[in-house]
């Protein structure tokens, strides 16, 4: 059965992006941390440097995705992945679709009749495959619902002061997960943790 699994970098005080959605103090591992290339497929490749510790913490993470789920201000921000997200067919939690989409040859899919219908949305396309989850408030709803089974956090070595928090507007703390899974990499600490259940 596919798991849902949230996948987001941090600062170290807890912030995703900085206030004006800046993530690049967050994202430095990727582009500066190492010798390792890592290329992503998509419609917007990339190319990582990360350290190898790094590099295999992700090829574990990625290898197991099939589908992407996240929240309108992630898709903004990212401008659509180019239409194809490296991860698989994404699933974009709004209230309203933007303009222009969806497009021809996109695997964007937008979804308007909440968070649970994304979930099976997203499920159904991975398979037998994990839900990888971007965004803040995507996560946040998520956990809220029970609907979170793993939490991957790649701790950056950087401090933003203020920002969007991963971890706001959470029902039912404290929230107790399971034992972590822990990887040192070049300025980054890879985390793992299960959620457990109520």
């Amino acid at each position: 059965m596919s798991s849902v699994v949230a996948i987001m970098s941090m600062s170290l005080d807890g912030f995703v992006a900085d206030r004006d959605d800046g993530v690049a103090e967050v994202f430095d591992w990727y582009v500066g941390s190492g010798d390792v290339e890592i290329h992503t497929g998509g419609s917007d490749p990339m190319t990582f440097h990360v350290s190898e510790p790094s590099a295999e913490h992700f090829r574990s993470l990625t290898a197991g995705l099939g589908s992407v789920l996240t929240g309108r201000r992630t898709f903004d921000v990212a401008q659509g992945w180019g239409g194809n997200h490296a991860w698989g067919p994404a699933f974009v939690v709004t209230h309203t679709i933007p303009t222009g989409w969806p497009r021809p040859d996109s695997s964007v899919h937008f979804v308007t009749d909440g968070i649970e219908s994304a979930v099976a949305q997203a499920k159904a396309a991975a398979g037998d495959r994990s839900v990888a989850v971007h965004g803040a408030d995507t996560i946040q709803q998520l956990l809220n619902a029970g609907l979170l089974d793993e939490i991957n956090v790649d701790v950056a070595a950087v401090l933003l002061g203020s920002g969007v928090r991963l971890f706001d507007h959470l029902a039912g703390v404290p929230a107790v997960l399971g034992d972590p899974t822990v990887t040192a990499g070049v300025g980054v600490t890879h985390l793992r943790y299960p959620v457990r259940q109520a």
